[in-house]
């Protein structure tokens, strides 16, 4: 009896801890490559907006130290992809659940189904929900109920559409509800829903451009400006004109923040 509760309690750690190791969602750890091109790539282009400013190295060095938060920046950009990308993929492998289930496929073969059906759209296998529903394959051929394996990539994904889905499969698995017209109005509610969402950043898609060209205009301009009138120019590089210049940067940084904090809309 002991030997069988040492087993259990054994099996029940291993699983605890390769769950630890499965991917979260709510957050992106950005590779030691991915934060070197980040601090390389941003201390350039801090680097030179400085120089543009000021004509001096030293001052532009020290501006160029605002690279560090470069790689936070460009690590909630990709975890918001990451994360667009995820609940794109999640419609698309519904529909084949739904499909499947309508076919008369149980549970357990639907979802590898699904994961076939991901494979023609994405046949470099990169993706992340092929890799989620490839966990839950496995766990189910160890014995581990589907709903537990859903329940848990929906704490780690930490998205809406999700958790609902994996809630509603609980309940509905678990009272022997009709699991075909769930998957099937779930996948549709959740297509309308990402239908608007797609709408919505169609609309504000050329703003963001717009946002973007206003932010390099005033950089663009000055290196026009030294690059014609050098001498026109000169004033600003020296004595009052650094405090003038100085003042200026703070401005466009202040306004860039501004403005990158009103077209920052989720969706």
């Amino acid at each position: 009896m002991n030997h069988f509760l040492l087993r259990r309690s054994r099996r029940t750690n291993s699983l605890k801890k390769d769950t630890d190791q499965l991917p979260n969602y709510q957050n992106y750890v950005l590779s030691g490559k991915q934060t070197a091109f980040c601090l390389v790539v941003g201390g350039l282009l801090f680097f030179a907006v400085g120089y543009i400013f000021f004509h001096s190295w030293l001052l532009a060095l020290i501006l160029s130290c605002g690279t560090a938060f470069v790689p936070k920046r460009w690590g909630r950009y990709l975890l918001r992809r990451r994360r667009e990308a995820l609940s794109l993929n999640f419609k698309q492998s519904l529909y084949s659940l739904s499909s499947s289930l309508a076919a008369g496929r149980s549970v357990e073969n639907g979802f590898r189904e699904a994961i076939q059906d991901l494979r023609l759209l994405y046949p470099d296998g990169k993706n992340d929900l092929m890799i989620e529903l490839g966990i839950i394959c496995t766990r189910m051929e160890y014995g581990e109920p589907v709903e537990d394996a859903l329940q848990d990539f929906s704490r780690r994904a930490g998205m809406e559409d999700i958790s609902n889905f994996a809630d509603v499969f609980t309940t509905c698995k678990r009272s022997g509800g009709d699991l075909v017209e769930v998957v099937r109005r779930t996948s549709s509610i959740i297509s309308e829903k990402l239908e608007i969402s797609q709408e919505i950043r169609v609309m504000i898609a050329q703003k963001r451009f717009e946002a973007k060209a206003m932010l390099a205009s005033p950089v663009l301009f000055l290196l026009f400006m030294d690059l014609t009138s050098p001498d026109y120019m000169q004033p600003l590089y020296q004595g009052v004109g650094l405090i003038i210049s100085a003042i200026a940067l703070i401005l466009f940084v202040a306004c860039s923040w501004i403005m990158m904090k009103i077209m920052d809309i989720r969706v």
